[in-house]
């Protein structure tokens, strides 16, 4: 049976959420909070398995909430359940700890299986969600050492991974073959490689090359 404790300020929400999971046999309703700081409480002295929390209520929030939950014992799995779906409030209540992150315009059928989900440790986004962490990431990786290059010795590294020449590169950029070779030990330096033959094949690898 997995135990679950509802948290959401507001009765309606609770009271059908509530009638709905009663219905299924293999989750229990545990106990229901209206504000964080009673979530805090019943958390500790409860223990579910899952919590249902919403994230805007008065006094502690949810994001807070699940912060302190979480801080004290790793036990309980965290749903995120809201209507709210700004970067505001989607990473900083992933960051805090949550598990999943639904919406409450969800189907209750989603909310049962999430539930289900995150008795097994397993993460449920909604698709409005997916979108803003994947986006985070890509903000926030590290860069390949390619997408340090300057549009200019991205140029370069192509010409050179053609099999091209200094003097050829210097007469195809209208440039001087001191800054050309100016421009390849930069290009070497920021790939991480020691020579051309090297920056050619990094070249290829990546698919830089026309």
């Amino acid at each position: 049976m997995i135990r679950v404790l509802l948290v959401d300020d507001h009765e309606m929400v609770r009271l059908g959420l509530s009638a709905y999971l009663d219905t299924q046999t293999d989750i229990e309703i545990v106990g229901e909070a209206s504000d964080g700081k009673e979530a805090v409480r019943l958390a500790a002295e409860l223990e579910p398995d899952v919590i249902l929390m919403d994230l805007v209520m008065e006094g502690m929030d949810g994001i807070e909430a699940t912060r302190e939950i979480l801080r004290v014992t790793d036990k309980p799995k965290i749903i995120v359940l809201t209507s709210f779906v700004d970067d505001d409030k989607v990473v900083p209540a992933l960051e805090a700890g949550a598990l999943s992150y639904l919406l409450k315009t969800s189907q209750a059928r989603e909310i049962a299986e999430a539930i289900r989900a995150a008795a097994r440790g397993e993460s449920v986004l909604a698709s409005q969600v997916t979108g803003k962490v994947l986006s985070r990431m890509r903000r926030h990786r590290e860069p390949e050492p390619h997408e340090t290059l300057t549009p200019r010795e991205m140029e370069v590294l192509k010409l050179i991974a053609e099999g091209k020449s200094n003097q050829e590169i210097a007469d195809q950029l209208f440039i001087a073959v001191k800054t050309v070779k100016t421009h390849i030990t930069n290009i070497l330096s920021k790939l991480g490689v020691e020579d051309r033959t090297q920056a050619a094949i990094y070249a290829h690898r990546h698919n830089l090359v026309d």
